[in-house]
């Protein structure tokens, strides 16, 4: 029997149009959805200079068909993680169409590079089968090495990151039926 999920939305700016941070009961995940207008704003969110997994999100202007990246930040020397590489997309010419971003990491700092080399490749597996949105990532991220015990933990971190990016608004792994 599934069970009932209580989900905290806060609304950094006091606009549901702003950013949003998202947590969800029992789960060391957390979620930011950050609208590239608002990029600059997102500077003082700790959780953001961490390692994590993120969703590059619009829509066509040709055809209004739901565009996908989904990428991953390692945290840098310079102890920047996922931020800086959102700000890298949005100076990147060649990622201009993105209008929204969603980043995932950890209350507790706890992804590596095997966790977010894991997560990206799941991801994106996830959105190509759903076939909802196009998923722009021109390479097959790699799924890493990971132990059966540590692969348990990242498929639930998953299931929770499932809920918490429909409740954001973005059906990405529902399939069309």
């Amino acid at each position: 029997m599934a069970r009932g999920k209580t989900i905290q939305l806060y609304l950094m700016d006091s606009v549901p149009k702003s950013r949003i941070k998202c947590t969800l009961a029992n789960w060391t995940g957390i979620a930011y959805k950050i609208p590239r207008t608002e990029l600059e704003k997102a500077k003082s969110i700790d959780y953001l200079k961490q390692s994590g997994v993120y969703f590059l999100f619009s829509t066509s202007d040709e055809t209004q068909e739901n565009i996908v990246y989904i990428g991953q930040a390692g945290t840098r020397k310079n102890g920047e993680g996922i931020l800086n590489r959102l700000q890298e997309h949005k100076r990147n010419p060649d990622k201009d169409y993105w209008t929204e971003a969603v980043a995932f990491t950890t209350t507790n700092n706890t992804f590596g590079p095997t966790e977010i080399s894991y997560l990206e490749n799941q991801f994106t597996k996830l959105a190509i089968d759903s076939k909802r949105y196009i998923v722009k990532n021109s390479n097959e991220p790699s799924l890493g090495h990971v132990t059966e015990e540590k692969e348990s933990e990242l498929e639930e971190y998953i299931d929770y990151a499932k809920i918490v990016i429909g409740a954001l608004g973005y059906r990405i792994f529902e399939p069309i039926i």
